[in-house]
């Protein structure tokens, strides 16, 4: 219809005469550029609409990619923080594994899930218990040293006594000097040692070890190191703050001693202990 329509307008400018056809062509100039301004306008916010809407298109994709690739990251850190714990934990568990591989004892590997959080004990509570052959008694350590006592145990759980603990005490010993005493815990969550001989030559900084002699320790675990000496005049025994080796408030897993390295049972007296004589041959 519409070129019927522009054939017909301009079959009737062609038969027009010539003076008509001057006459539109002088009218039709300005009118042309009348037209032409709205015209032009439309146009040129046709494209603006045109290269607007392409560019918002063009956002929102980036956008999405953007908050698609944000997901992503967000993934991935947790899966590096993932395996960053994982790495943490082999490499404790490896280092724990090597020392018990080291050790002459029997140990059981546990781990730590739960802190005793009254002000009454400070104890740690371990993921094994007595199906896993753990009982009283059995002495706690880490590769580091000393950690405490099992005091109490079910089927699958059992309770740890910290060293620091004031109703805990197990036997020290210095190691450079050689005196033994009693290490028992502080309200301050140190340790002490007590009944130090007064003539000891203790000093601060040496290191305290396990003596072996009461049960649930070998001897020779470090318990800590001396921080400060008190000598009361007339006591018949001096006494020693200790630092305590192992923090345990970071302890994630520990060993439980089953059976400690001693001497050989079989031995009754001080003096089977001691190396045999060759016996003399008959000449």
């Amino acid at each position: 219809m519409v070129l019927v329509l522009f054939a017909l307008l301009v079959s009737v400018f062609l038969v027009l005469p010539k003076q008509t056809r001057s006459l539109l062509q002088h009218l039709g100039q300005p009118l042309a550029q009348i037209v032409a301004f709205p015209l032009g306008a439309l146009a040129a916010l046709d494209r603006s609409l045109r290269e607007a809407w392409g560019g918002y298109v063009a956002l929102r994709h980036v956008y999405d990619e953007n908050h698609r690739l944000r997901r992503e990251i967000e993934f991935l850190r947790g899966q590096n923080s993932e395996l960053r714990e994982v790495a943490t934990a082999s490499q404790r568990l490896a280092a724990l594994l090597e020392f018990k591989e080291g050790t002459g004892s029997e140990t059981i590997a546990a781990q730590v899930i739960g802190r005793d959080a009254t002000s009454w004990y400070r104890a740690l509570v371990l993921n094994r218990g007595e199906r896993d052959g753990i009982r009283p008694e059995m002495g706690v350590m880490t590769q580091a040293g000393v950690v405490g006592r099992v005091v109490k145990a079910n089927s699958s759980t059992a309770v740890v006594l910290l060293i620091t603990d004031p109703n805990n005490a197990v036997t020290g010993l210095i190691q450079r000097t050689r005196d033994e005493g009693i290490v028992e815990g502080t309200v301050r969550g140190l340790a002490r040692m007590k009944y130090i001989p007064l003539l000891s030559a203790a000093r601060v900084g040496d290191t305290v070890v396990t003596s072996g002699l009461t049960g649930g320790f070998p001897k020779g675990l470090v318990i800590g190191s001396v921080r400060s000496i008190e000598r009361v005049e007339g006591a018949l025994f001096q006494s020693a703050d200790i630092t305590p080796e192992v923090d345990v408030s970071k302890l994630e897993e520990v060993l439980v001693i089953s059976t400690p390295r001693q001497f050989d049972e079989r031995a009754t007296d001080a003096g089977s202990l001691l190396p045999k004589q060759p016996e003399k041959r008959e000449r």
